[in-house]
Protein backbone atom coordinates (compact mmCIF):
# COMPACT_ATOMS: atom_id res chain seq x y z
CA UNK A 1 0.00 0.00 0.00
CA UNK A 2 2.78 2.41 0.92
CA UNK A 3 4.59 1.68 -2.32
CA UNK A 4 1.41 2.23 -4.35
CA UNK A 5 0.72 5.51 -2.58
CA UNK A 6 4.24 6.66 -3.32
CA UNK A 7 3.77 5.91 -7.00
CA UNK A 8 0.44 7.78 -7.03
CA UNK A 9 2.02 10.83 -5.40
CA UNK A 10 4.83 10.77 -7.95
CA UNK A 11 2.39 10.61 -10.86
CA UNK A 12 0.29 13.42 -9.35
CA UNK A 13 3.41 15.58 -8.93
CA UNK A 14 4.58 14.90 -12.48
CA UNK A 15 1.30 15.75 -14.19
CA UNK A 16 0.14 18.61 -11.97
CA UNK A 17 3.13 20.35 -10.45
CA UNK A 18 5.65 19.99 -13.28
CA UNK A 19 3.46 21.69 -15.96
CA UNK A 20 3.02 24.66 -13.63
CA UNK A 21 6.79 24.88 -13.19
CA UNK A 22 7.29 24.71 -16.93
CA UNK A 23 4.72 27.47 -17.45
CA UNK A 24 6.53 29.64 -14.93
CA UNK A 25 9.82 29.06 -16.76
CA UNK A 26 8.19 30.05 -20.02
CA UNK A 27 6.94 33.28 -18.44
CA UNK A 28 10.42 34.07 -17.14
CA UNK A 29 11.93 33.47 -20.57
CA UNK A 30 9.56 36.02 -22.14
CA UNK A 31 11.32 39.29 -21.24
CA UNK A 32 12.98 40.07 -17.94
CA UNK A 33 11.16 41.63 -14.99
CA UNK A 34 12.41 45.11 -15.84
CA UNK A 35 10.15 47.81 -17.28
CA UNK A 36 11.42 48.53 -20.80
CA UNK A 37 11.43 52.19 -21.76
CA UNK A 38 12.87 54.60 -24.29
CA UNK A 39 16.66 54.68 -24.16
CA UNK A 40 16.96 51.02 -23.11
CA UNK A 41 19.22 48.63 -25.03
CA UNK A 42 19.79 44.88 -25.02
CA UNK A 43 17.95 41.58 -25.23
CA UNK A 44 14.66 42.87 -23.80
CA UNK A 45 14.50 45.51 -26.52
CA UNK A 46 15.35 42.96 -29.22
CA UNK A 47 12.45 40.81 -28.03
CA UNK A 48 10.16 43.83 -27.79
CA UNK A 49 10.98 44.96 -31.34
CA UNK A 50 10.66 41.40 -32.68
CA UNK A 51 7.27 40.80 -31.10
CA UNK A 52 5.95 44.20 -32.21
CA UNK A 53 7.23 43.52 -35.71
CA UNK A 54 5.76 40.02 -35.75
CA UNK A 55 2.24 41.45 -35.46
CA UNK A 56 2.88 44.43 -37.74
CA UNK A 57 3.32 47.36 -35.35
CA UNK A 58 7.07 47.90 -35.69
CA UNK A 59 8.56 48.36 -39.14
CA UNK A 60 12.05 49.52 -38.23
CA UNK A 61 15.30 47.61 -37.77
CA UNK A 62 15.59 45.06 -35.01
CA UNK A 63 18.72 46.40 -33.36
CA UNK A 64 18.08 46.26 -29.61
CA UNK A 65 17.95 50.05 -29.25
CA UNK A 66 14.69 51.51 -27.87
CA UNK A 67 14.34 54.67 -29.96
CA UNK A 68 11.40 56.72 -31.19
CA UNK A 69 10.32 54.11 -33.75
CA UNK A 70 10.03 51.45 -31.05
CA UNK A 71 8.34 53.92 -28.68
CA UNK A 72 5.55 54.82 -31.10
CA UNK A 73 5.09 51.23 -32.24
CA UNK A 74 4.60 50.26 -28.60
CA UNK A 75 2.12 53.08 -28.02
CA UNK A 76 0.13 52.02 -31.09
CA UNK A 77 0.08 48.45 -29.78
CA UNK A 78 -1.11 49.64 -26.37
CA UNK A 79 -3.84 51.72 -27.99
CA UNK A 80 -5.12 48.84 -30.12
CA UNK A 81 -5.08 46.35 -27.23
CA UNK A 82 -6.80 48.58 -24.68
CA UNK A 83 -3.75 49.13 -22.49
CA UNK A 84 -2.63 52.38 -20.83
CA UNK A 85 -0.87 54.34 -23.59
CA UNK A 86 2.42 55.30 -21.94
CA UNK A 87 5.15 53.87 -24.19
CA UNK A 88 6.43 51.72 -21.32
CA UNK A 89 6.64 47.93 -21.58
CA UNK A 90 5.58 46.97 -18.08
CA UNK A 91 4.15 43.69 -16.81
CA UNK A 92 0.66 44.01 -18.35
CA UNK A 93 1.96 45.22 -21.72
CA UNK A 94 4.55 42.42 -21.87
CA UNK A 95 1.95 39.82 -20.92
CA UNK A 96 -0.45 41.02 -23.63
CA UNK A 97 2.33 41.21 -26.20
CA UNK A 98 3.59 37.73 -25.34
CA UNK A 99 0.11 36.27 -25.87
CA UNK A 100 -0.40 38.14 -29.16
CA UNK A 101 2.95 37.33 -30.80
CA UNK A 102 5.73 34.78 -31.22
CA UNK A 103 9.45 35.20 -30.65
CA UNK A 104 12.13 32.86 -32.01
CA UNK A 105 15.12 34.16 -30.13
CA UNK A 106 17.66 31.94 -31.88
CA UNK A 107 16.43 32.91 -35.35
CA UNK A 108 16.42 36.63 -34.59
CA UNK A 109 19.86 36.55 -32.95
CA UNK A 110 21.31 34.57 -35.87
CA UNK A 111 19.95 37.15 -38.31
CA UNK A 112 21.51 39.95 -36.31
CA UNK A 113 24.86 38.16 -36.02
CA UNK A 114 24.85 37.72 -39.80
CA UNK A 115 24.46 41.47 -40.21
CA UNK A 116 20.88 41.19 -41.44
CA UNK A 117 19.12 44.28 -40.14
CA UNK A 118 15.83 42.83 -41.28
CA UNK A 119 12.56 44.71 -41.06
CA UNK A 120 9.94 42.05 -41.70
CA UNK A 121 10.16 39.41 -38.98
CA UNK A 122 7.15 37.21 -38.41
CA UNK A 123 4.03 36.08 -40.17
CA UNK A 124 5.74 34.31 -43.10
CA UNK A 125 8.10 31.39 -43.63
CA UNK A 126 11.40 32.03 -41.87
CA UNK A 127 13.34 31.58 -45.09
CA UNK A 128 11.74 34.80 -46.28
CA UNK A 129 12.42 36.78 -43.12
CA UNK A 130 16.10 37.55 -43.59
CA UNK A 131 17.29 40.93 -44.76
CA UNK A 132 16.40 42.16 -48.24
CA UNK A 133 19.25 42.14 -50.74
CA UNK A 134 21.65 44.97 -49.93
CA UNK A 135 21.36 48.00 -52.12
CA UNK A 136 24.09 48.64 -54.62
CA UNK A 137 26.55 51.29 -53.39
CA UNK A 138 25.76 54.75 -54.60
CA UNK A 139 27.89 56.01 -57.48
CA UNK A 140 30.76 58.13 -56.30
CA UNK A 141 30.80 61.76 -57.33
CA UNK A 142 33.26 62.64 -60.10
CA UNK A 143 36.71 63.49 -58.83
CA UNK A 144 36.51 66.87 -60.52
CA UNK A 145 33.43 67.89 -58.52
CA UNK A 146 34.60 69.86 -55.47
CA UNK A 147 32.98 69.44 -52.10
CA UNK A 148 30.82 72.35 -50.91
CA UNK A 149 33.28 74.96 -49.60
CA UNK A 150 31.35 75.72 -46.41
CA UNK A 151 29.62 72.43 -45.69
CA UNK A 152 29.05 72.43 -41.96
CA UNK A 153 28.69 69.12 -40.10
CA UNK A 154 25.10 68.14 -39.44
CA UNK A 155 23.85 68.90 -35.98
CA UNK A 156 22.04 66.14 -34.10
CA UNK A 157 18.32 66.34 -34.70
CA UNK A 158 16.26 67.06 -31.63
CA UNK A 159 14.42 63.97 -30.46
CA UNK A 160 11.03 65.60 -30.86
CA UNK A 161 11.72 67.21 -34.25
CA UNK A 162 10.40 64.93 -37.01
CA UNK A 163 12.51 64.51 -40.11
CA UNK A 164 11.11 64.96 -43.61
CA UNK A 165 8.62 67.71 -42.75
CA UNK A 166 9.23 71.42 -43.07
CA UNK A 167 8.20 73.90 -40.43
CA UNK A 168 5.55 75.08 -42.88
CA UNK A 169 4.15 71.54 -43.10
CA UNK A 170 3.97 71.28 -39.33
CA UNK A 171 2.41 74.73 -38.97
CA UNK A 172 -0.18 74.01 -41.67
CA UNK A 173 -1.10 70.66 -40.10
CA UNK A 174 -1.45 72.33 -36.70
CA UNK A 175 -3.81 74.87 -38.29
CA UNK A 176 -5.88 72.06 -39.79
CA UNK A 177 -5.97 70.05 -36.55
CA UNK A 178 -6.98 73.15 -34.57
CA UNK A 179 -9.66 74.12 -37.08
CA UNK A 180 -11.05 70.60 -37.41
CA UNK A 181 -10.82 69.17 -33.91
CA UNK A 182 -9.95 71.69 -31.20
CA UNK A 183 -12.94 70.54 -29.13
CA UNK A 184 -11.92 66.88 -29.32
CA UNK A 185 -9.93 64.93 -26.72
CA UNK A 186 -6.19 64.92 -27.35
CA UNK A 187 -6.21 61.47 -28.96
CA UNK A 188 -8.87 62.76 -31.36
CA UNK A 189 -6.61 65.62 -32.42
CA UNK A 190 -3.72 63.22 -33.01
CA UNK A 191 -6.15 61.11 -35.06
CA UNK A 192 -6.99 64.04 -37.38
CA UNK A 193 -3.28 64.69 -37.92
CA UNK A 194 -2.77 60.97 -38.63
CA UNK A 195 -5.48 61.03 -41.31
CA UNK A 196 -3.68 63.89 -43.06
CA UNK A 197 -0.43 61.89 -43.03
CA UNK A 198 -2.18 58.73 -44.19
CA UNK A 199 -3.51 60.65 -47.17
CA UNK A 200 -0.05 62.03 -47.97
CA UNK A 201 1.22 58.43 -48.05
CA UNK A 202 -1.71 57.15 -50.13
CA UNK A 203 -1.61 57.01 -53.92
CA UNK A 204 -5.23 58.20 -53.96
CA UNK A 205 -4.38 61.66 -52.58
CA UNK A 206 -1.86 64.44 -53.19
CA UNK A 207 1.64 63.61 -51.97
CA UNK A 208 2.23 66.81 -49.97
CA UNK A 209 0.74 68.16 -46.76
CA UNK A 210 -0.50 71.32 -48.42
CA UNK A 211 -1.93 69.36 -51.36
CA UNK A 212 -3.92 67.10 -49.02
CA UNK A 213 -5.22 69.90 -46.82
CA UNK A 214 -6.24 72.20 -49.67
CA UNK A 215 -7.71 69.51 -51.90
CA UNK A 216 -11.19 70.85 -52.84
CA UNK A 217 -13.88 69.68 -50.42
CA UNK A 218 -11.46 67.70 -48.26
CA UNK A 219 -11.68 69.57 -44.95
CA UNK A 220 -14.46 71.68 -43.45
CA UNK A 221 -11.94 73.98 -41.77
CA UNK A 222 -10.66 75.05 -45.18
CA UNK A 223 -14.16 75.67 -46.51
CA UNK A 224 -15.29 77.82 -43.57
CA UNK A 225 -11.97 79.60 -43.00
CA UNK A 226 -11.16 78.07 -39.60
CA UNK A 227 -7.92 76.78 -41.11
CA UNK A 228 -6.52 80.27 -40.49
CA UNK A 229 -7.23 80.34 -36.76
CA UNK A 230 -4.06 80.45 -34.66
CA UNK A 231 -3.42 76.90 -33.41
CA UNK A 232 -2.71 76.26 -29.75
CA UNK A 233 0.17 74.23 -28.35
CA UNK A 234 -2.03 71.13 -28.04
CA UNK A 235 -2.64 71.08 -31.79
CA UNK A 236 1.08 71.47 -32.48
CA UNK A 237 1.95 68.65 -30.06
CA UNK A 238 -0.69 66.41 -31.68
CA UNK A 239 0.93 66.96 -35.08
CA UNK A 240 4.38 66.05 -33.75
CA UNK A 241 2.99 62.90 -32.11
CA UNK A 242 1.33 61.86 -35.38
CA UNK A 243 4.46 62.52 -37.45
CA UNK A 244 6.53 60.50 -34.98
CA UNK A 245 4.30 57.50 -35.60
CA UNK A 246 1.23 57.54 -33.37
CA UNK A 247 -1.83 56.63 -35.44
CA UNK A 248 -4.86 56.03 -33.18
CA UNK A 249 -7.10 55.62 -36.24
CA UNK A 250 -5.78 52.31 -37.56
CA UNK A 251 -4.64 53.87 -40.87
CA UNK A 252 -7.89 55.71 -41.63
CA UNK A 253 -8.18 57.97 -44.68
CA UNK A 254 -11.49 59.63 -43.79
CA UNK A 255 -13.43 60.79 -40.77
CA UNK A 256 -16.76 62.47 -40.15
CA UNK A 257 -19.06 63.69 -37.40
CA UNK A 258 -22.18 61.48 -37.48
CA UNK A 259 -24.26 64.27 -35.92
CA UNK A 260 -23.57 66.72 -38.74
CA UNK A 261 -22.61 64.61 -41.77
CA UNK A 262 -24.97 65.05 -44.72
CA UNK A 263 -23.09 63.02 -47.34
CA UNK A 264 -24.50 59.56 -47.99
CA UNK A 265 -21.15 58.61 -49.52
CA UNK A 266 -19.18 59.00 -46.29
CA UNK A 267 -21.65 56.77 -44.44
CA UNK A 268 -20.87 54.03 -46.94
CA UNK A 269 -17.14 53.98 -46.17
CA UNK A 270 -15.87 50.99 -44.11
CA UNK A 271 -15.72 52.26 -40.53
CA UNK A 272 -12.71 51.51 -38.32
CA UNK A 273 -13.49 53.14 -34.98
CA UNK A 274 -14.95 56.15 -33.23
CA UNK A 275 -12.75 58.61 -31.37
CA UNK A 276 -14.49 61.49 -29.65
CA UNK A 277 -17.14 62.91 -31.98
CA UNK A 278 -15.55 61.52 -35.14
CA UNK A 279 -15.94 58.16 -36.90
CA UNK A 280 -12.79 57.13 -38.77
CA UNK A 281 -13.06 55.17 -42.01
CA UNK A 282 -11.00 53.44 -44.68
Amino acid sequence: MKKNNLIKYFILFFFCVMPISLMENQRVQAFSNQVIQKGAVGDDVIELQSRLQYIGFYKGKIDGVFGWGTYWALRNFQNEFGLPIDGLAGAKTKEKLTKASKYDQQFVKNQMKSGNKFTHYGGVDQSKQSAPSPKAPANKAPATKPAPPQAAPKKPTAANTPAGFSQNDIRLMANAVHGESRGEPYIGQVAVAAVILNRVNSASFPSTVSGVIFEPGAFTAVADGQIWLTPNETAKKAVIDAINGWDPTGEALYYFNPDTATSGWIWGRPQIKRIGQHIFCK
